[in-house]
């Protein structure tokens, strides 16, 4: 494992998700300066979401053709020209426009681990990805707390401020960060049939050994804590009474578990255990966590429900990252990240809104329920197609492949 390519790369990602997150917790309050109700809110942070399900894929399987380290720098042009327009922005619309063309480019992250696939090798690659994990989550401790502060100069300040962090990452990937895929490498993927974009790439992949079943899981485990993570500030307020700083705190407590597990957990756990127990054992904790969730009569409960709540959230984003690099071809790691990245934003999409029906039609208790059952489902699903019955390993090239085509458009 390249050690300076993995600092690099954990920089870049913490620069990015620093500037993602300065601005998120604001998108609100900026928006009803231009008259927005919170229908029209909802849809324009959705609008982030739709975009980056078109975008990811394509932004993936366009690392594999030209190299990670020219689409890194369009994806990050992309957010710095996203961020320009938050910041200048007159009119709601400009708004919109805004968060889609940092949605359409807003592949990043996916783009990032594929890097640090090409740069690790299978054995350490769930603890390298699980520093980029760590690098993630440490910007979303940082960046609303600096969000909120530089908010009393204005709403569009932190907009500019993360356009400024967005140019520092862009100058950081021109001059520091070499291109991951070798001569040999390119020469060889070259070589191969690459598979077009299409918009049935996901069906597709949905319906591939290995992958379609890593694809299912994630799609439910990310539904089930999408809901967890977008209904949790009006749990808090409806169930426990909590203030929105206490509820800040909670949500950077359990962002510093996270970082823990993903950052440091993560390489023992993996030596430890296979990543398909790894899988199996994430999806129960996660079940019997999102049902204690649901349960918690006061705080102090919450917070010890919290800390096995984020180590399986931490372990299944990386684990299931890890694992699917390995159910491809190395020419398409990129686009089954992409996927995998469209994945959780259509899980973004739906969660807030199910997960707001649920709370406010039947009670504080709902939300967490629906993610205890669905991630029941998941533990059931893991354990009798990843666990008991999985698909074959994938064949060498040459072999006959038939039942492998059509993954990663």
């Amino acid at each position: 494992m390249n050690r300076n390519r993995l600092a690099i790369i954990f920089v870049i990602v913490f620069v990015d998700l620093l500037g993602f997150s300065l601005i998120l917790p604001l998108l609100p309050y900026y928006a009803q300066t231009f008259g927005a109700d919170a229908f029209v809110t909802g849809l324009l942070v959705a609008s982030y979401a739709v975009a980056q399900l078109i975008g990811a894929p394509a932004l993936g399987r366009l690392s594999d053709r030209i190299g990670r380290r020219p689409v890194l720098l369009i994806s990050i042009a992309g957010t710095f020209i996203g961020f320009l327009m938050l910041g200048f922005a007159g009119a709601l619309w400009v708004l919109f426009v805004s968060r889609i063309v940092d949605g359409l480019t807003g592949g990043n992250l996916s783009v990032a681990q594929a890097y640090i696939t090409d740069v690790s090798d299978p054995k350490n690659r769930a603890k390298a990805l699980g520093m980029i994990g760590a690098a993630f989550g440490l910007g979303f401790i940082i960046g609303p707390a600096v969000g909120g502060a530089l908010s009393v100069y204005g709403y569009a300040v932190p907009a500019f401020a993360a356009a400024a962090l967005s140019s520092i990452n862009l100058l950081a990937v021109f001059f520091w960060l070499p291109e991951s895929l070798t001569d040999e490498r390119r020469a060889a993927m070259a070589a191969q049939k690459k598979p077009p974009f299409t918009l049935g790439a996901l069906w597709n992949a949905l319906s591939r050994p290995r992958v379609g079943p890593l694809l299912h899981t994630r799609f439910f485990f990310g539904l089930a804590f999408a809901t967890f993570q977008s209904i949790f500030a009006l749990y808090a307020q409806y169930r426990l009474g909590l203030t929105a700083q206490t509820t800040g705190f909670v949500l950077a407590y359990v962002g510093v578990l996270s970082v823990l597990v993903q950052g440091f957990a993560i390489g023992k756990l993996t030596a430890r255990f296979s990543e398909t127990q790894l899988i199996f054992a994430g999806s129960l904790i996660m079940a019997v966590s999102l049902l204690g969730w649901a349960a918690a009569p006061n705080l102090a409960v919450l917070l010890v429900i919290m800390a096995p709540l984020s180590f399986a959230g931490g372990t299944l984003s990386t684990v299931l990252s890890s694992t699917l690099t390995k159910a491809v071809y190395p020419e398409e790691i990129g686009g089954v990240l992409g996927l995998a990245a469209s994945v959780d934003s259509l899980t973004r999409v739906i969660a807030p809104s199910a997960g707001g029906f649920l709370l406010q039609a039947l009670g504080a208790w709902a939300p967490g329920v629906f993610g205890a059952l669905v991630m029941m489902w998941v533990t059931s699903f893991v354990w009798r197609r990843i666990v008991v019955n999985p698909d074959p390993p994938l064949p060498s090239r040459g072999a006959p492949a038939a039942a492998y085509s059509g993954a990663a458009e």
